[in-house]
């Protein structure tokens, strides 16, 4: 087959080329090109080429709910691939352990092969059951510590790429140092812990913090907290950049602290939806004013879409370059898939975002197969 071909401005692991992109089935084999300048890639004479996003945080999209599994899971890998996300988590919700093995095995065959026009599922996110009841934010209450082989079970039915927990609930360092010596990546998320009880999670192995900020205890001078924690050591973390769950000057100490920090949506089924109710897990929840929200008014999730992440971190500041690791390389890094995610180099999947000089999507290619961005 010959290759298929893609002339612009092209964001390589090397820096910026002005050059061409060539792919074959759902691989890329060449990028060449001539060294350009930042500025010069975005002023309009050519289409801006830059890695496909990664989301590891993603309750739903389109109206449908992870948590639903099955046909859910078309509507969406097709709405977040509109755009611009490549590869993505399906990411669970604290519930019974019967709702929590329904939804992966719901999952589990969208892993195996990738749904026409939709996002690569790279696995599950398991955000929950094991955080702590006193910070479950928009989890459901039925908060449970864990045990390996309970989580080996649920692995079992569909691979968990990543798993959230909270460490200081009874027996949990001594989990991460089991999940991590199966290769398990792990994440601290949803807790009332300590400064100390953060420090001591990375130590035992821990790689990164879910949703930064939310749902963890807050930085005080004298109580540093699980955010301090994060701030001081951790070389990785996540962030929803919607600028609803986080104030942008939080987001701008995060990102002098953390050379790691990755962005996700924490997306649901609202996202890509005009205003109203949705479901997330067991609960409605509202969107509305451009956020969506339980009834008593916390926050549940977002409507954003990595398209739009970008867009904010670049109109915070960050070039367009750093920009996009936060989108798409650092996220694939983190699950060990930087060589095949997250990078327009030879040997990669041909996971593709073209965009114009305003940051706005004019093409999305997923392993080769180009994406309708208009039709729902």
């Amino acid at each position: 087959m010959n290759p298929q071909r893609l002339h612009g401005h092209l964001l390589t692991p090397g820096g910026w080329r002005r050059g061409e992109l060539a792919w074959s089935e759902d691989r890329i084999v060449s990028v060449q090109g001539e060294p350009l300048a930042e500025a010069q890639a975005r002023d309009g004479s050519a289409p801006i080429v830059l890695p496909g996003f990664v989301d590891l945080h993603v309750h739903g999209g389109g109206g449908a709910d992870t948590m639903c599994g099955g046909a859910a899971l078309e509507r969406i890998t097709r709405t977040h691939a509109r755009h611009g996300t490549t590869a993505l988590l399906a990411t669970t919700m604290t519930g019974p352990r019967d709702e929590i093995e329904a939804a992966l095995r719901g999952v589990a065959p969208f892993v195996r092969r990738r749904c026409a026009a939709g996002a690569r599922v790279l696995g599950v996110h398991l955000e929950g059951p094991y955080i702590n009841p006193g910070r479950l934010g928009a989890q459901p209450d039925f908060a449970s510590t864990a045990r390996i082989d309970e989580v080996l079970a649920l692995h079992a039915i569909a691979p968990l790429a990543l798993i959230t927990l909270a460490p200081e609930m009874p027996g949990h360092l001594e989990l991460i140092v089991a999940l991590r010596a199966r290769g398990f990546v792990v994440q601290i998320g949803h807790s009332a812990g300590s400064y100390e009880d953060g420090v001591a999670a990375l130590a035992a192995g821990a790689t990164g913090f879910t949703h930064l900020f939310n749902a963890m205890t807050g930085l005080h001078h004298r109580e540093p907290g699980m955010a301090g924690a994060a701030l001081a050591h951790a070389e990785r973390a996540e962030l929803i950049p919607d600028l609803l769950h986080v104030h942008e000057g939080a987001i701008r100490v995060a990102l002098r602290c953390i050379p790691g920090l990755y962005c996700v949506t924490d997306s649901t089924a609202a996202a890509g939806m005009g205003d109203g109710e949705y479901r997330l897990g067991r609960h409605t929840v509202t969107k509305c004013l451009g956020g969506v929200r339980l009834a008593d008014g916390t926050l549940a999730g977002s409507t954003l879409t990595m398209d739009q992440a970008l867009r904010n971190l670049v109109a915070l500041g960050l070039s367009l370059e750093e920009a996009s690791q936060r989108t798409s390389g650092i996220a694939a890094r983190h699950l060990g898939l930087g060589r095949e995610r997250g990078s327009l180099a030879a040997g990669a999947f041909a996971d593709l975002v073209v965009l114009d000089a305003d940051l706005h999507l004019r093409e999305v290619w997923v392993e080769g197969e180009r994406i309708d961005t208009e039709t729902p």
